[in-house]
């Protein structure tokens, strides 16, 4: 857990730049001497604030940028993703020294804001900071006992694809400098997947694995990295080589200085990524002997009150299990009727399931699995992202700045990621927001579902959320980099509905697909609940959402694939979108005349993320103002 985490806990680090989960450390020996140094630096900027600003809030923030460009500076990673090119060469330190380190400090950090600030003299944005580092302590301090309880690696995120992932769509190659920083990170991978490697030994020894079947597919993507050139004669690149190929050659060197970095990146990838890559393999093949085929993390220590803890954590409410699992059997009923209703629309005869079987077959909702369907999809979902921004001043008062792009999966990559995702533009402008749209198969992407997928990933979805949310003035960093997984994807779901409201979804297939989409989140509250709590098997969970959902096979299989390995997480979609609405009705039902959507989307977006009860809270205080 990185020292960044601890004052923006719910900010999945793995979203925000694929992996830079800890920042760099200090060696272990220093643990000692970097409690007093980092009082001392504290108690320096805040006395600096006092001297320069006037009011409380002021201090207070000058406070927290100061704790978060202390935990940027010890993160290489998090300032590559910042888009910085300080520390290029280098990686953060995942060792657990450093996690409890980390740890430490934060304490001491949040000691040090309850004692040397006055919460009543602080303005409403401050007064929201103070309380978000208050749970986001607490939420750490929780969390403590369960460090080794998380799985290091999985076949849909971790090291072993993130490391690469990171070099491709984060270190930018702009001058030579850049690029032999690039051949120095590859020439420090071998320590940083080391540490990680002795992480995952360290979770075996409490009897933490992964089922036995996530173990061949992370062999194979581990193998996908370090296959092609420089490690055979097959006479295609390898995914790293390939990419620093590309970017040197964009740089125009001399031929002498271009020859000289590829011979020597080829060196760093044969001599020291390689031997990593192989000491992963022998992990995973180690621990695939020792695994067992049970799925819910019930089978780990404790695992009931672990699952317990991710489920508070994702959805920011005291919700349990149970409560959760018979609200998502309820959203199910709900969904399949208000599809029958489109089912009577289109004039199609049969049951419910034979008219998932219909969408699922037919070839009309199919782009041709070919380069030339794969490129019609991203154009048509860019068109359709394009129209949408036209309209947006309809539903909005502000607008990112950021640009927003629409991109397929890296093919190395394809077979372990997820159906598409969204990454945040780089705060410098150097990086646009990304939509990845993943096309491996195209049977897997129905043209039904883009309309709905193309809103949640980019606009109005996450795009408008979280690079808005990068561009807010006059509230600390550590919001505007954070987040909370119930706000974020709870936002990204509630926009695949509202634009129905606006005229979008006008094909009723369409409209369907939206259905679908929220049915399969409603779907998710049971199955992963059915997973984590009812110990169902991962057949038992494929069959329910090849029976209650339209989604093909592959889709039911990679889902419940991707809830095995991270418990809880996609609960946090459905409960989020639920809970927008409900403020959302609240406000509409006590204001009248009064209520205006865009000034209600105001009220979500002009905070950033927030655990639920504090964005209720906001809403609240947003009906008595314009009520007045």
């Amino acid at each position: 857990m990185s020292y960044l985490k601890h004052l923006t806990l719910g900010v999945s680090v793995a979203a925000l730049l694929t992996a830079c989960s800890q920042p760099a450390a200090d060696d272990a020996a220093q643990d000692s001497a970097a409690a007093p140094a980092a009082e001392s630096a504290l108690n320096d900027a805040a006395t600096a604030a006092s001297d320069t600003v006037e009011t409380e809030s002021d201090r207070l923030n000058a406070w927290f940028q100061q704790v978060f460009d202390e935990g940027v500076a010890e993160s290489p990673m998090y300032q590559t993703f910042l888009g910085m090119k300080t520390n290029y060469d280098q990686w953060d330190d995942p060792s657990p020294e450093e996690e409890l380190r980390q740890y430490e400090r934060g304490r001491e950090q949040h000691a040090y804001m309850l004692a040397n600030f006055d919460f009543d003299a602080l303005d409403r944005s401050a007064q929201i900071s103070w309380r978000l580092a208050e749970y986001n302590n607490a939420r750490a301090e929780a969390g403590r006992q369960w460090t080794d309880h998380g799985y290091t690696f999985t076949p849909r995120s971790g090291p072993h694809m993130n490391t690469p992932t990171f070099m491709i769509n984060n270190h930018r190659v702009d001058t030579l400098e850049d690029a032999e920083a690039y051949i120095g990170r590859l020439r420090n991978m071998g320590a940083y997947l080391d540490q990680h490697i002795a992480n995952s030994r360290r979770s075996a020894e409490l009897g933490v694995y992964t089922p036995r079947w996530t173990y061949q597919p992370m062999i194979a993507t581990s193998r996908n990295i370090i296959t092609g050139a420089p490690f055979d004669e097959s006479g295609e690149d390898s995914p790293l080589m390939g990419d620093f190929r590309r970017k040197v050659t964009a740089l125009e060197l001399s031929e002498e200085d271009t020859n000289r970095l590829l011979d020597e990146a080829a060196a760093a990838l044969t001599e020291i990524v390689a031997p990593a890559y192989g000491r992963i393999i022998a992990l995973f093949e180690e621990q695939e002997a020792v695994a067992n085929d049970d799925d819910g993390v019930w089978k780990h220590p404790q695992g009931d009150e672990y699952y317990n803890h991710l489920l508070n954590g994702y959805t920011t409410m005291d919700i349990s299990a149970e409560e959760i699992h018979q609200l998502g059997v309820a959203e199910v009923d709900r969904i399949h009727n208000e599809m029958r209703a489109i089912m009577t629309q289109v004039g199609f005869e049969g049951s419910l399931q034979d008219f998932f079987e219909f969408m699922r077959t037919d070839e009309q909702f199919y782009y041709p699995n070919t380069d030339e369907g794969r490129d019609a999809y991203l154009a048509d979902a860019t068109a359709m992202i394009d129209t949408m921004v036209e309209t947006l001043p309809q539903m909005f008062n502000r607008f990112p700045q950021a640009e927003l792009e629409v991109r397929r999966v890296e093919p190395f990559r394809e077979n372990a990621a997820g159906k598409a995702f969204y990454q945040r533009p780089a705060a410098n402008g150097s990086r646009p927001g990304i939509y990845y749209a993943n096309l491996r198969d195209m049977a897997q992407m129905p043209s039904y579902q883009m309309e709905a997928l193309a809103y949640h990933e980019g606009a109005p979805g996450h795009h408008m959320q979280l690079a808005i949310m990068q561009e807010l003035e006059g509230i600390p960093a550590f919001r505007r980099f954070g987040g909370y997984t119930a706000y974020t994807e709870g936002w990204g779901l509630y926009t695949e509905y509202f634009p129905l409201e606006f005229g979008f979804y006008s094909d009723p297939y369409s409209n369907f697909g939206r259905l679908a989409m929220e049915l399969w989140r409603a779907c998710r509250l049971v199955v992963d609940t059915g997973l984590h709590h009812h110990q169902w098997t991962r057949q038992e969970a494929v069959d329910y959402l090849m029976e209650n959902t339209p989604n093909p096979e592959g889709d039911a299989i990679n889902a419940i694939d991707r809830y095995i390995v991270f418990a809880g997480q996609a609960t946090a979609y459905k409960i989020g979108m639920l809970e927008i609405l409900r403020l959302r009705g609240i406000a509409e039902e006590e204001l009248g005349e009064d209520y205006d959507i865009r000034e209600f989307h105001d009220v979500i977006l002009r905070e950033g993320a927030l655990p639920l009860s504090i964005l209720a809270e906001q809403v609240r205080a947003y009906i008595a103002e314009t009520g007045e």
